[in-house]
């Protein structure tokens, strides 16, 4: 007790005060007797001693050292420490939560597709989330040379690779370069396993990706809009109707200033021209049906002054009833 009872105790925790951390290494060396360590929520702590893996406590909680720690270290490995000298070891904090990264495309990616001898320039957006899922693993190939990890190394290594993916997943099966986002959902379950595969390689699992969407040139997106378009209108009296809208929506009565305008103008005096001399055939046709049935029409035909029941206008003389 005499060397201890000199040494100030220290508590062994992470308080994950970075988001998008994976891992995180205490290198204090010293673990003193009276310390304690706290495992948080979503949290496993790992004891290293010389690289190795010595214990791993993966429930939440305080543990003493002298009570908690050093006999289940014992127990596990041999652990050869007592208490005549403070334990050098560091511990890995591992953060066993799925986390949610967004990630793009760094410039654009050339596809091939037909009359483009250079290729179509796509970019691609969307979400992928990961964990950690082998602790060997990760601490052989990342943690015993990294102090920290993150979501953006991750992210890094994902999008270095991302290029060549999606070309390789794009151009199986024939499929339409202008219209990727119907099959973006086949195009992502490819990509994930293939970086899943990968990611393994250093403990790490990739849990989803999603393409949210593709990203064309401007030219191929008025191709796009201009492609669609044609294809509502149809023919030239659908044309028509679409131009006599949308003059009038702007509020130029029609004119335009343009040939289209013109063009509307003239359709829409010609269907008023017609309006009117239909009304006025209904009416003359409506006058000479009611003169043979022996009825007086309302209005006198010649100049349309109310009859008001009369056999002939008080206007003009006209004869209403034959």
């Amino acid at each position: 007790m005499g060397l201890f009872s000199r040494e100030l105790a220290n508590v062994v925790e992470w308080k994950e005060e970075r988001e998008g951390v994976l891992f995180w290494k205490w290198q204090n060396q010293e673990i003193k007797k009276g310390s304690k360590l706290i495992v948080r929520p979503g949290q496993d702590a790992i004891f290293l001693y010389n690289g190795r893996v010595e214990g791993i406590f993966e429930s939440e909680g305080q543990f003493d050292m002298e009570s908690d720690i050093i006999p289940f270290l014992t127990t596990l490995k041999s652990f050869k420490f007592g208490f005549n000298a403070p334990l050098r070891a560091e511990v890995l904090f591992i953060n066993t939560k799925e986390m949610l990264v967004k990630w793009g495309t760094k410039n654009a990616v050339n596809l091939p597709a037909p009359g483009l001898p250079g290729g179509m320039p796509v970019r691609a957006f969307g979400t992928f989330s990961c964990k950690i899922a082998e602790h060997d693993v990760l601490i052989e190939k990342l943690a015993g040379i990294k102090q920290v990890y993150t979501v953006e190394d991750v992210k890094e290594r994902i999008v270095s690779n991302l290029d060549q993916l999606l070309m390789s997943w794009i151009g199986k099966e024939g499929r339409d370069m202008f219209n990727l986002q119907m099959d973006a959902g086949n195009i992502a379950r490819g990509i994930m396993s293939d970086l899943d595969m990968d990611m393994r390689k250093v403990g790490i699992a990739i849990t989803d990706f999603n393409i949210e969407s593709f990203s064309y040139p401007e030219e191929i997106k008025k191709m796009q809009e201009k492609a669609a378009a044609q294809s509502m209108v149809g023919d030239m009296n659908k044309y028509q109707q679409m131009a006599m809208a949308d003059s009038m929506a702007k509020g130029d009565g029609g004119r335009g200033g343009s040939v289209a305008g013109d063009m509307v103008s003239l359709q829409m005096g010609m269907a008023m021209g017609q309006q009117m001399v239909n009304q006025m055939q209904n009416a003359q046709q409506t006058v000479s049906s009611n003169a043979v049935n022996g009825t007086a029409p309302n209005f006198c035909p010649n100049c349309g002054t109310p009859a008001n029941g009369s056999n002939f206008c008080g206007n003009c003389g006209t004869k209403l009833v034959r």
